[in-house]
This record gives structure tokens, sequence and C-alpha cells, in this order.
């Protein structure tokens, strides 16, 4: 009994010892699927970059340039700092790449506690910093090679003993990297846009040819030892980066600079308090040539508030409103004010309802308009016209089409849309351009703001001077292009190509005619009567001496609490061949002056005195404007005074010699200045009569005739600018302050402007 239970016993073991080694065998075998199956390819990978090593290589992102070849934006080599911390094997060693580091990159005690987290991780590649400019790279340089001359004690767990190891020289290593440079700073920035840190466009023509600017980067895969060491010789695939396409774009970087600059100025000067915009383009091909929104900010440091006022309201806001106000404020600050935002247009749409009714032919120049007690009175509504006042008794009267646009009368304008009718304003309306938008090659274009109704009577008579739908900019000014070129509504653009690295062009923007609107007659009719406008009409303040100028005001009122108002003007010249159609609008000016005839205007003809001249249009004064033209004084220093006096006389100028020397050491206006027509030339001959000064007076009010006796007075000379070409005009600023000391025969110049002009 006893031996059988024993074979029992040993039998039964034997089963239970197969069913183990069964159950084991099983369980190895769906183990070993289970890795080669389902955990196969994520190992295989593991195994890949376990031995090989995989860099990626930036691309080079393409130049930005302006029509004439000037860089815009580019990009420059720096450097990315990039660090394997899986070779790092000790505290020590930690701590020896961490204060390294963070002395040369300056961090705080925050920063430098990140960085030595860092130094822990099991990876190959972790970025410590990019964008590394030349003298950073040098302090890196220097620290990497004490690095290589450096030991640490590290324990071996094999020997246990500490023994004398260098950090992997593959620790920490420098990659090619760019940064991307914008050599205007400020210039065109609403425009141009920036990039964020990864190099990917953020707004701006950045962001719109992104896809073409970025390239693609490459890749460099090599393999790596057991311990981590480099081997290219044993195996190395270069995958090079092709650098992205540069773009050329219509702008033209001195026009751009010349809007720029007036418009900082009339900020100023009329107290602008949101912003103000300006577009100059070529009517007959849509080629932009500058957008300037004010104000801008500088490209290179776009998340910094560039309005010190706004950045100052920011900081003195309880901290925790400060986050929003300054999102807020760097979105309005990146805003496209030229295309993203839409504006009530005023007048200067009149001249679109003037088309309307003289193409279909509803009328012509001898059909009368009437403007009664400046009131027209539709469906129980009074609509005034700008020169209403109560028991004033100011009218226009009767009016043919030509009158109503120069005194810019609404209750005319009224009367044309009553004439067209709902349906023939809609389908102009449409047919201009401004349903739809413009398709521009900008980001964040807006749409119109119309009626979301069937137009009443009451809607129609609104629109009929620009007043109760709002516009964007760039619809205006590509409106007025088509009645300046001969009818045609042009697709605007503003990069005419895309070339490759070689300079190969990829791509070509061609001028491109979406419809013809009107006839090239009535083009030609509006064009004469707008041309009537600046030199006769309520425009004048848009006349610039020699130059055939076409344009029109516009006052639009914004409905809100301040009642603020909107300032615009659009002009074109020449006339009857405009090489350059320029808009200007100027958002809520609230100081003394907020017309578009006193604020938009001059600004336009400021800016047109030195555009036209650059795009070498040639200039015809008439006998009037020559006797007003600037002559350059020629140099006399050294000359005896009877020889100085005499040569100054022939250059048409008067001599006034100050001191008791014989001969000339200095004057003023100095060589090369533009003074007026029988100017002062001061002759100095002796040191102590340089010392002598005037104090320049304030000539602001004054006509030509008293700022020339008033300059006379004080021996100073004046240089003539802006609307003198109508009766009334006004000094309205001066180049030099008043109270300003200054030496005798010194050049102040005077703008001046049309007095009482309304609109």
């Amino acid at each position: 009994m006893g031996k059988f239970n024993k074979q029992k016993l040993n039998k039964r073991a034997f089963i239970m010892l197969m069913i183990f080694l069964v159950l084991g065998f099983g369980t190895a075998v769906l183990r070993l699927g289970y890795l080669q199956i389902i955990m196969g390819d994520e190992l295989r990978q593991k195994a890949v970059d376990q031995q090989l090593g995989d860099i990626t290589v930036s691309a080079k992102r393409g130049d930005i340039y302006d029509r004439n070849g000037k860089v815009l934006a580019q990009s420059a080599s720096v450097w990315k700092l990039i660090m394997a911390p899986i070779y790092i094997k000790t505290d020590e060693q930690r701590q020896y790449v961490t204060n390294g580091l963070a002395e040369i990159f300056g961090y705080d005690e925050e920063e430098k506690n990140d960085l030595f987290e860092k130094t822990d991780r099991d990876t190959y590649y972790v970025t410590i910093e990019s964008k590394i400019e030349s003298d950073v790279r040098e302090e890196i340089l220097t620290f990497l090679d004490e690095m290589e001359e450096k030991t640490f004690k590290v324990y071996d767990g094999e020997t246990q003993k500490y023994n004398d190891e260098k950090l992997n020289s593959n620790v920490l290593y420098l990659q090619d990297d760019y940064k991307r440079y914008y050599p205007y700073g400020d210039l065109a920035s609403a425009v141009i846009g920036f990039t964020g840190s990864d190099d990917q466009g953020l707004s701006g023509l950045e962001i719109q040819y992104d896809e073409e600017l970025r390239g693609k980067p490459g890749r460099t895969v090599s393999a790596i030892n057991a311990i981590g060491i480099n081997m290219p010789f044993q195996y190395e695939q270069n995958v090079e980066p092709e650098d992205g396409y540069s773009i050329v774009t219509t702008i033209d970087e001195t026009i751009q600079s010349i809007c720029e600059k007036y418009l900082k100025e009339a900020i100023e000067t009329y107290q602008v308090a949101n912003r103000a915009a300006a577009i100059a383009m070529n009517p007959s091909t849509g080629e932009i040539y500058a957008i300037a929104v004010e104000g801008g900010y500088d490209l290179n440091d776009p998340y910094t508030i560039a309005n010190e006022e706004t950045a100052a309201e920011i900081e003195a806001l309880p901290e925790e409103e400060q986050d929003q106000a300054y999102s807020d404020a760097l979105q309005q600050q990146w805003r496209n004010k030229a295309v993203s935002d839409v504006y009530y247009p005023g007048s200067v749409f009149k001249p679109i309802v003037a088309s309307m009714v003289l193409e279909e032919g509803l009328v012509d120049e001898n059909t009368k308009f009437y403007c009664d007690n400046a009131t027209i009175t539709v469906s129980g509504i009074d609509i005034h016209c700008h020169i209403y006042w109560p028991g004033s008794g100011n009218q226009h009267g009767e009016q043919n089409i030509v009158q109503a646009l120069w005194n810019s009368c609404n209750p005319a304008l009224v009367q044309m849309g009553q004439i067209a009718g709902v349906d023939t304003f809609w389908e102009y309306y449409q047919a201009f351009g401004f349903s739809e938008k413009t398709g521009v090659d900008l980001p964040g274009e807006s749409e119109d703001i119309f009626f979301d109704h069937e137009m009443t009577e009451l809607d129609l008579a609104v629109s009929s001077f620009g007043q109760g739908f709002a516009v964007t900019p760039m619809q205006m000014i590509t409106a007025i292009s088509a009645i300046a070129n001969g009818g045609y509504l042009m697709q605007p653009y503003i990069v005419k190509e895309i070339v490759d690295s070689d300079g190969n062009i990829v791509e070509t923007t061609t001028p491109t005619v979406k419809r013809q609107v009107i006839s090239k007659e009535v083009s030609e009719q509006l064009n004469e009567i707008l041309y009537g406008n600046v030199n006769e009409g309520g425009a004048t303040n848009g006349y610039v001496a020699g130059y055939e100028v076409a344009g029109k005001t516009g006052t639009s009122e914004k409905l809100n609490d301040n009642k603020d108002h909107i300032a615009s003007f659009c002009g074109y010249a020449p006339y009857d061949d405009p090489q350059i159609v320029m808009l200007l609008y100027f958002d809520s000016p609230r100081g003394v002056l907020y017309h578009g005839s006193t604020v938009a205007a001059p600004v336009f003809a400021s800016i047109m005195e030195e555009v036209l001249p650059y795009l070498e249009v040639e200039r015809h004064y008439t006998e009037e404007e020559l006797e007003n033209i600037d002559t350059t004084a020629n140099t006399y220093i050294g000359l005896s005074i009877d020889e100085a006096t005499s040569k100054v006389e022939e250059d048409g100028f008067e001599a006034v010699v100050k001191g008791s020397g014989s001969t000339v050491i200095a004057q003023v206006p100095e060589s090369g200045t533009k003074i007026p027509n029988s100017g002062k030339v001061v002759l100095y001959t002796d040191d102590a009569s340089k010392e002598e000064t005037v104090t320049v007076p304030d000539f602001s009010g004054l006509t030509v005739t008293e700022a020339s006796r008033k300059a006379a007075e004080y021996n100073l000379n004046i240089s003539i600018t802006g609307a003198t070409n109508v009766y009334n005009s006004v000094v309205q600023t001066q180049s030099i302050d008043s109270g300003k000391e200054v030496s005798p025969g010194t050049v102040v110049t005077l703008t001046f402007v049309g007095a009482g002009i309304g609109d």
C-alpha cells in the first residue's frame, strides 16, 4: 500500500511538473508573440533610436523685398544649443552643466532650476536656447572647451570604484539656426508682419505667404555606438534643407516711408484718437505702393506695446486686468486698419453715386439739383448739408452735377440717389466691388457692412452721401481707381514675384481687370470734375503746385458716445493719366479741426509733394506758380562783400550783410537750401555777428501776404506749401515753433490751408 501511494505521488508530481512546464512555455510563447507582433514596431523603433541619431536641420526662410530690391525682411544665421542629457551620469555633472549655461544666459533661480531638471532626462535631444547670436555663441564655445578638459568622479558598479571621466562630447552642441530680422524696424509693420519663435508666420505677408517662405527642413541621421558617440563614418544620411522662396512686393520703401512720416505728424497735430491709415497704389495696375498704418510697431519686437500712452494705461490697471488689456492692445497694434477695419466713407463715396447717374444717362451737366436751406426731407426725416447751421440761411441753392460735387452737397447727392433708385444704386454698389472682398493678398480682410434688409427710401438717401454703410479703405480706393483709370475695377495686389534662392522667378502676378464698371467717357468726365474740385472746389487743400491733382474729401460721423468723425481724402495725379492714387483716413481726430478737407487733404498734399517728383511725374507750373517757386542758394563764403552781394542779387535774392569784416565767413541759409524768390541771404563777415538771433513769430492764421510781411519784418525767409491757390488760404502749421531763437535768414516752412472749407 505504501509503495502504491509513493508511485501515485510521483505520478502526480510528474503531471504537475508537466503542467507547469507547458504553462511556462506557453506564457513565454505568448509573450514572445506579443513582443514580436503587437510591440514589434515600437521595439524596433526604440532599437533604431538607440542606434541612430536624428537631427533636424532648419531651412532658411525666404526674404521679403520691396519693388526695388530693398530687403524688408530677412533670415540671418544664428544658432541653437542642444543638450543630450542621457550622457550625464552624476549630479556633479548636472550641476556643472547647469551652472555654466545659467551664467552664459543670465538665468534667474527659477530658470536655473528648470535647466537642472532638464539635465536628468533620458533623451538625446533637448533644446536649451534658440536664436543665439555670435557673441553668445563664442561664450558657449569657450565653455565647451573648458568642459572637454574637466574630469568628474564616476562610480563604476563592476569595479566598485570611482573613476575620473570626462563628459561625453555630445552632451552639448550647437546647431545651425536662423533668426528673422526686419532692417527697417516699424516700416510697413501692418503689411510685412512677423514670425514666431519657430519661424512660422504670424501676421501680414509672413503668414499670408508662409508656405512659400518657410522652405522645408532637412535631416541628418547617423549611427550611435553603445556609449552614445556619433559614428558618421559607419552610417550617415543627410537630407538637405530646402530654402524658402523669397517674395518681391509692390511696396516702394521710399513711398512707404514718406506716407508714414506725414501720418505720424498728423496723428499728433490733429489729436487722432483711433489711429490712421493711408494706401497708395497704381490705379491702372492695382499694384500697391504703400500701406501705412499708425501707430505701427517694431517688427523686431512685436510683443512690446509701441504706444507709450497705452502701455502706461495698462501698467496703471489692477494686476488681474493687465493680461487681458495687454492682449487686447497687442491685437489692436497688429491689426491692419487699411484692410481689416471698416468705416463710413462719407463724401469720398459721392463720385461713385455721380458715376451711376452719368453712366445710366439719367443726368447730364445741365440737370439741376437744389439745396434749399441746406436741408432735404426724406420719409419725414430732415437731412442736412454740411453747411447747415440753424438760422444761418446757408444753402447751395441751384447746382449742376459739377457744382454739387465741388460743394459736396448732401441734398444734391440725395437727389442723385433718388434719380438712380434702389435697384440701380445696388447694381453699381456691387459693380464697384463694395459687396465683396477685394481679394488683396493680405490676411484678415473684412467685408462691407450694408443694410441687412431691403433698402428703404431713407436708406437710399443716407447711403447717397456715404453714411449708413461701412466699407474697408481697400474697397474704397479700388473703387475710386476705377473712376480714375477709365472705368476698370482692378484686382489690388502686393506681391509681384516669387523667386527661388537662386533668383529664378517661380511665379509672377500680372494686373487683373475684374470688370469694366463705367465707360471711358464717364471716367474722363468725372476726372475733369474732381480735378476742378482740387483747384476751385472744396478740395483745394489737396492742391500740389505744378501737378494736376484730382480728389474728393470726406467727413463722416461715427455713431459713438464721443460723436467722433472720420476725416478722409482720396486723390490721384495727374488727373488725365493717373500714375498714383492715394486714400488717407483719420479715425477720430479730436482737435479743433476734424474735417477731411482740413485734416486729410493737407496731409495728402504734403505726401504728394514728395512722392510725385520721386515717381518722375513731370511738373507743369502755371505762371503764377512759377513766381512762388523756391530757388537753391549758392555758396558765397570766401567772397568779398561786394562780390558776394553782387552774386546774391544775380541769383535773385536780397543780401543782408552782418559784421565789420571784409570777407564772408558764413551765410544763412546755407548753400543748397531752398529759399523763395526775392528771399534774404544773410552774409556774416566776423564771428561776433554770427551770435545775433531773431525770435520766430507765430504765423498761424495769416494769409500769404501777411506771412510774407511778417517774415520780412523779422529778417526770416518763408517757404510756402499747401493750398495757396485759393484766396482765403491761411497758415495752418509752421516748421519752426514760434518763440524759438534762430539766425536771421533762417527758412521757416509754412503750410497753408483753405480757411472755412468744410467736409
